[in-house]
This record gives C-alpha cells, structure tokens and sequence, in this order.
C-alpha cells in the first residue's frame, strides 16, 4: 500500500447541547509535524489525541482542528435535585438528633453535595469519549483518501518508469554502432592531419579512449535502479525517503550519461531521463 502525505478529513458529532467538530488536514513535510487546534476545555487530551495520529501517520505536516459548537437554545443550566435534597436533609436531621453536639449542613455545604445539583452540561468524561471516537473514524477515513492518492502518484511513477526503460531498451543495441562511426570519424580525422601513423597505436589509443566514453555501465545501472524502484512501489510502506534516494542515483547515471555522449542520440537520451527523474522526484515528495 503506497499512502501520500497528502490528506483531508472532518466529521461532525451532536451531543446534548451542542456539536462537535473535528477536521483533519494534511501536506508533504520531512518528517511528522503535528498541529494541535483544540479549545481549552479540551487542551487535556491533547497528548493522547497526538498518541492516536502518530499512530496512523508516520510523515506530513498535519493539523487536526477541533471545535465545539454550543447551541444557544442549551445554554448549561444548573437546577437542584429536590428528590435527592429531601432525602439529604432527612438524613442530616436524623444525624443531629443522635448527635446532638453536630452542626447542621449549611448551604454552601448542600449545594457542594454531589448529585444536589444537576446540570444540563455534558460531562467531561463523556465529551472527552467523543472526541476521540470522532478522531478513529477521521483517521480512518484520511488514511483511506491519503491511500486512493498514492495510488494514483504510485501509476504516474510506474508510466515514467516504462519510458525511461523504453529510452534504455532503444539506445542500448544502438552503442556499438555509435561507437564504431565515431572512432572511424576520428581516426580519419587524424590520419588527415598527421603523417605516417601508427596503425597499432592509434589501436591503442583508441581502445583507451572507448572506454572512458562506454556508457554500457551506465546504462545498466540505471536498469538496475529501475528495477529497485519497482519492487519499492510494489511492495509499499514507508516508500518515500528510499525512493528519493534512487532518484538521486538515477539522475547520478543520466548524468554521466551525458557527460560520456560522443551523439545526439545518446545526448537527447540524457536530457529526457533527467527530464522523466525530475517529474518523479516531484511526485515522490509526496509520499510518506
């Protein structure tokens, strides 16, 4: 599976009194950068929210903004138990006639008394819950979008890749014809300029000389390096980083390619692999 760093998600939540909000977003970036956008009545949760993300993206500058709506018609309100405050203040009563020594509860005290008041407002337990079943299902849904376009970036680097294989397959049958026509315009050439020379000499030079300008080497790493590619995009994972580092191999040999050219067509052949590496090194920055 081939996933770019390139995402998007949101999902809303109602609750009793209000929505929940939670959006996902997310761009190429070096390594994972993750931005927090959280009310401050969620800032609490912030690490185990960070601990869910990591544990589904690996690389991208993300931001994961949360928001919460409150809708006006539920505003929090607080009104008292009675049911429950009439049991408190029978049993309070019964403690003081045992008691006699015993004070009796003041307000402040009653209105402190759990479960005296009740209110409207969603516990923070209960929002907390939310958030983080709202962010599994984001998450899930971003990974799959951030899958769909890998997919596709995964296509683009397979067709350059079937071009820059189709440029080696063409020019490599062609080397030793182009070898042989430029050393037979050199070596005429010399025996124009020079008097008496050397036949096994200029054997001798020019054997040195074809070697230094043999790209066969070159040719074949480069097939080598596509073939690594290949096995890359098809066994998947975290394919990014290793895949820009062939891409700097690559364009490593079809620079060097070039610099060894003695013809056009091995030139022109240069100038349109480097052309190919580059569009990949483009599309490669977006995977994770």
């Amino acid at each position: 599976m081939i996933l770019s760093m390139t995402g998007f998600s949101s999902t809303t939540r109602e609750f009793p009194g209000g929505v929940l909000s939670l959006e996902l977003r997310a761009v190429n970036h070096r390594y994972l950068d993750v931005q927090m956008r959280l009310p401050e009545e969620l800032r609490i949760i912030e690490p185990h929210l960070r601990e869910q993300i990591a544990g589904k993206v690996s690389r991208g500058k993300l931001e994961c903004r949360l928001g919460l709506n409150q809708v006006e018609s539920s505003a929090p309100t607080l009104e008292l138990n009675r049911d429950f405050l009439a049991k408190l203040l029978s049993v309070a009563s019964e403690v003081q006639e045992l008691a006699h020594d015993t004070r009796g509860l003041t307000a402040g005290e009653i209105l402190r008394w759990p479960g005296v008041l009740r209110s409207n407002e969603l516990p923070p337990e209960v929002l907390h819950k939310l958030c983080f079943e709202a962010l599994v299902t984001v998450l899930l849904d971003f990974n799959a979008s951030r899958e769909r376009e890998g997919e596709k970036l995964k296509a683009v680097l397979l067709e350059r890749v079937v071009a820059m294989e189709s440029i080696i397959q063409t020019i490599k049958p062609k080397l030793p014809l182009i070898l042989e026509a430029y050393m037979g315009k050199l070596s005429s050439r010399l025996r124009e300029t020079l008097d008496n020379v050397d036949d096994d000499r200029i054997k001798q030079e020019f054997a040195l000389f074809a070697q230094k300008i043999d790209v066969d080497e070159e040719l074949s790493r480069l097939s080598t390096h596509l073939s690594e590619v290949r096995r890359i995009l098809k066994v998947g994972g975290q394919t990014g980083k290793r895949l820009d580092f062939l891409m700097q191999e690559l364009n490593r040999e079809a620079n060097t390619l070039g610099s060894k050219s003695v013809s056009t067509e091995t030139t022109q052949a240069s100038v349109e692999l480097k052309v190919l590496i580059e569009q990949m090194r483009e599309q490669i920055q977006n995977l994770e």
